[in-house]
């Protein structure tokens, strides 16, 4: 990928090299310690994160770990709603994986998601990112909560470019004896699913790294959030092969053929308020695959970006912890 991106500049190169290998070599900065768990089911676990509100039940990616919404004190959309009133909880789907090999991304709703809320003993607001929103609105169709709202999530791949959705499904197809062997779905694999949608965007980035200041607070952060973005467990082979089979190849949640819990996913089922944070310039869940209902805020910030970047407060966390408040204020 770096050879062909850069075949008419090999400087390029050369930079991009030069800023992996800084990359590669920074000191870390320790990671915030886990919150305390509520209850675990199938090596996922229910994280508190304080606050004496409204409980609002955050449900991440299956892909890449859940500390894109904690990434230390002042990038940390869950420590942040603790302080505006709200009580944070976080589905942690942690690294033990082999406890889920048999569980698609509906069977993560059915048997890890709908237990959680139940926990909680009251119906929380469930808050998803990226493939987390696309279960939360599973989730709500399928249970009581007092909201539901979804940033970055795909619902109708159709709307992803066909050329993408094609890179996918060949990747899939090359790695699927692997899957099968292992059982699991490497994160390597995933990630460079990812480059592949947007390698232009990767090549710079490195390129970028290498001219920042060694352990200025721009190279720190960049290496925290490229840390998080290489980082994460392998995805359980059922989960792996409903998302690409399933979703990216045949659109099954689009066609509204998604079962889960029994029946069909039917979002005319939502009996609570919906909020639908879309980002115009997202390369990894585009516009056009977004949930078609609900309240909609459109932001022109990246995938990533609308949840760490240096507007996300402004674009992002207050305009959603102010739904937020207007969601609790109706139940």
């Amino acid at each position: 990928m770096l050879r062909s991106e850069t075949a008419a500049r090999p400087e390029r190169m050369a930079k991009a090299l030069e800023g992996l290998r800084r990359y590669q070599e920074a000191r870390r900065d320790a990671l915030p310690a886990p919150m305390p768990a509520i209850t675990s089911i199938s090596g996922a676990t229910l994280r508190d994160y304080g606050g004496s509100g409204p409980p609002i039940l955050f449900v991440p990616s299956l892909i890449n770990p859940p500390s894109v919404l904690d990434l230390g004190e002042e990038k940390s959309l869950l420590r942040w709603l603790a302080t505006q009133g709200f009580r944070p909880l976080l589905a942690d789907w942690g690294w033990d994986v082999g406890q889920r090999r048999s569980l698609s991304v509906a069977g993560h709703v059915e048997q890890v998601i709908l237990p959680f809320l139940d926990a909680l003993g009251e119906p929380p607001v469930l808050v998803g990112y990226c493939l987390g929103g696309t279960m939360a609105i599973a989730a709500a169709a399928r249970t009581e909560v007092s909201g539901v709202a979804a940033i970055a999530s795909p619902w109708r791949f159709s709307g992803f470019p066909d050329e993408a959705r094609a890179q996918l499904t060949r990747l899939w197809r090359e790695a699927d004896p692997a899957v099968q062997a292992l059982g699991l779905l490497p994160m390597e694999v995933l990630q460079s699913a990812f480059w592949s949608l947007d390698p232009a965007r990767t090549v710079a980035k490195f390129e970028a790294f290498a001219d920042m200041p060694a352990g200025s607070a721009e190279a720190r952060a960049f290496v925290r959030l490229e840390d998080w973005a290489n980082d994460g467990p392998p995805l359980p082979e059922a989960a792996a092969r409903e998302l690409f089979e399933g979703f990216v190849e045949t659109d099954a949640i689009g066609r509204g053929a998604w079962q889960v819990g029994g029946g069909r996913v039917d979002p005319g089922a939502l009996r609570c308020p919906l909020l639908n944070i879309v980002s115009t310039t997202d390369r990894i869940v585009p516009a056009a695959s977004a949930f078609p209902g609900g309240e909609r805020i459109d932001l022109a910030l990246g995938h990533v970006g609308m949840i760490v970047g240096s507007r996300a407060e402004a674009q992002l966390w207050q305009p959603l912890a102010a739904w937020l408040s207007r969601t609790a204020a109706e139940c």
